[in-house]
């Protein structure tokens, strides 16, 4: 593994040019406005006894056509005053797992929901959150492919309004519901807290590491990598659709909602990073619509910073939060 991207100096000022719908806005509102209609219904049951430095919430709301939607939610022991609800989205096909698998944030003392995602779940974590709005249409494996022909049936149209859902669920739970939210998440995770930052202008902090879905254009000529290998394989399976399918990713493009993201933004990038490159992860942050600020690791791929970046991050949202 080696640089294979722009240069480090390129990667700041690079801007692509990146299709905008005519109807970008009115289509997100529309979505929005028809997953409103179920109200957030949000059901809180106790996951267990396990976790001793927080109890452990089993969540469940209603995201996307009112389909109900899994979560984890940490209410940590020992809470500062003031600390903010830390809603964290999950990488490429990983689900919630285990209570156990997420104790970072509330080890820092910081309430915390881990959102489930829809249909995933069967590649490095389990989930529990399934996709009855998934229409069949033929795809690559995976789910970036899955609905091209319509940005209302593509599957991340219903990933990224249970995302903005999630925020607004926070609202109803009284433990959290007086508290600023900061969204979170790596990789899809990523493009999830930017796309629910974009959706609900609701988060006080994004936390956006390494995102995936930016860029799609140059994503897919530059790496082999999967997940963006899914969009090179259906287009040469279906050489006539290359443009209509550009155009329906163009909704879910996280470049375009960077630019509607108005809070604080912390992004990581790593410049060995083969299923996000970097260029697509700069053109994302150069676009955001409010302050941001990057953290560069010259010799890491797509695992970023780790821990090390972590720790940045809780001092980033202190800074911005107390």
């Amino acid at each position: 593994m080696a640089h294979f991207d722009l240069p480090l100096d390129q990667l700041r000022s690079y801007i692509p040019d990146v299709e905008v719908p005519a109807d970008f806005d009115d289509f997100w509102s529309t979505e929005l406005e028809e997953a409103s209609r179920h109200g957030s219904d949000v059901a809180v049951e106790p996951a267990g006894d396990l976790i001793r430095s927080a109890e452990v919430l089993d969540i469940r709301f209603s995201g996307h056509g009112g389909d109900r939607v899994a979560g984890w939610l940490y209410l940590p022991h020992e809470t500062a005053d003031g600390a903010p609800v830390v809603v964290e989205y999950i990488g490429y096909n990983g689900g919630r797992g285990r209570p156990i698998d997420w104790l970072r944030w509330s080890s820092v003392g910081y309430p915390h929901l881990v959102v489930d995602s829809r249909g995933q779940g069967g590649g490095w974590r389990s989930g529990d959150t399934p996709d009855p709005g998934d229409t069949g249409e033929p795809g690559s494996r995976g789910f970036v492919t899955r609905g091209l022909s319509d940005p209302r049936d593509h599957y991340y149209s219903r990933l990224f309004v249970d995302a903005a859902r999630a925020v607004e669920a926070t609202r109803a739970i009284d433990s959290v519901a007086h508290r600023p939210v900061v969204v979170c998440g790596g990789s899809q995770g990523g493009a999830l807290a930017l796309a629910a930052a974009s959706l609900s202008q609701q988060a006080s902090v994004v936390l956006a590491d390494v995102p995936f879905l930016a860029d799609f254009r140059r994503a897919v000529a530059i790496t082999d990598a999967a997940p963006f290998s899914e969009i090179r394989d259906y287009c040469a399976t279906y050489p006539d659709r290359v443009r209509s399918v550009f155009r329906t990713l163009s909704y879910f493009d996280v470049v375009n909602h960077a630019k509607r993201v108005m809070a604080p933004s912390l992004f990581s990038v790593a410049l060995m990073d083969e299923i996000t490159p970097p260029s697509t992860v700069f053109a994302a942050f150069n676009g955001l619509g409010g302050d941001g600020r990057i953290e560069v690791y010259e010799f890491n791929g797509h695992e970023g910073g780790g821990s090390v970046h972590f720790e940045k991050q809780v001092g980033f949202v202190r800074e911005h939060l107390g």
